[in-house]
């Protein structure tokens, strides 16, 4: 599935959580088309992710599906181990797997969605079981991820690149999301101490903070387009962003063409964070 063209990833293996669906399934296209092998790692028994596995290997490429919850320890420890056992390594890493809210589902928008407006979801009446499960998906998930795939980049003695994906709301408060922005602003500083901790093993780990990207988890804005246009009014490129300029900016960040950047966020955003 190698591009003839352009193959930054020839012989190289990544390992992708939350890659059965939008930002994380279409970075895993790419990676395979650029000649990484990928292991996708996603909700157990997710189709989708089986789907994204057969879209790579019907085009030549090599990925597997393993279904793992970023929440546990074990799941990922097991997951980076599987992915060591198909493909004998690990070189690259993209944390993309994450929740809007506690109640959220991948790929699914429901009239139940909890509204930031509602003053339900405020830090003082929110359930601190909502907070406590979009922080250890969000946070803990990505620490969790991170080191399981560190330990085997340390073991293997050749370096490694990681990516976590983190979001605006690192920078920008928002209202009635306090779960979210507080695990997003963590993931930041986690990749900067990690940045610290794995430069001496060559091993690089930078963010990716997106602004609005239509995706699943962007509560529902190709499906209302009044909410929509309201947002790319706000954008000063006037357009959402798409998964697709999530997975390249995050394919940046784990080529050689970034090898001297770690430790940094970059902002896919349309300009929308800009002066923040």
């Amino acid at each position: 599935m190698a591009d003839s063209g352009v193959a930054r990833f020839q012989g190289k293996v990544a390992l992708v959580t939350g890659g059965a669906s939008g930002m994380g399934a279409e970075a895993s296209i790419r990676l395979a088309r650029e000649g990484a092998a990928v292991a996708i790692v996603g909700l157990i028994d997710d189709p989708r992710g089986d789907e994204v596995v057969r879209e790579i290997t019907d085009a030549g490429g090599q990925a597997i599906y393993v279904g793992a919850d970023v929440s546990r320890d074990a799941d990922c420890e097991a997951a980076a181990q599987a992915t060591v056992d198909a493909f004998g390594r690990i070189d690259l890493c993209l944390a993309a797997a994450g929740i809007l809210h506690a109640q959220y589902v991948s790929g699914e928008v429901s009239d139940d969605d909890p509204s930031p407006r509602s003053r339900e979801t405020h830090i003082i009446n929110k359930p601190i079981e909502y907070w406590e499960k979009v922080l250890s998906v969000n946070l803990t998930g990505v620490m969790l991820t991170n080191r399981a795939v560190a330990r085997r980049m340390i073991a293997q003695g050749d370096g490694g690149a990681i990516v976590n994906i983190s979001s605006g709301a690192a920078k920008i408060p928002m209202v009635g999301s306090a779960d979210y922005s507080v695990s997003k602003a963590g993931v930041w500083m986690l990749t900067r101490v990690l940045a610290l901790e794995l430069a001496p093993h060559d091993i690089r780990v930078n963010t990716v903070a997106p602004g609005v990207i239509d995706t699943p988890m962007a509560l529902g804005l190709s499906q209302d387009e009044e909410r929509r246009a309201a947002f790319e009014r706000f954008v000063p490129l006037g357009r959402l962003g798409e998964a697709a300029d999530i997975a390249e900016a995050s394919l940046f960040l784990m080529s050689d063409q970034s090898s001297y950047i770690t430790g940094q966020i970059l902002h896919p955003d349309g300009g929308l964070f800009t002066g923040s």
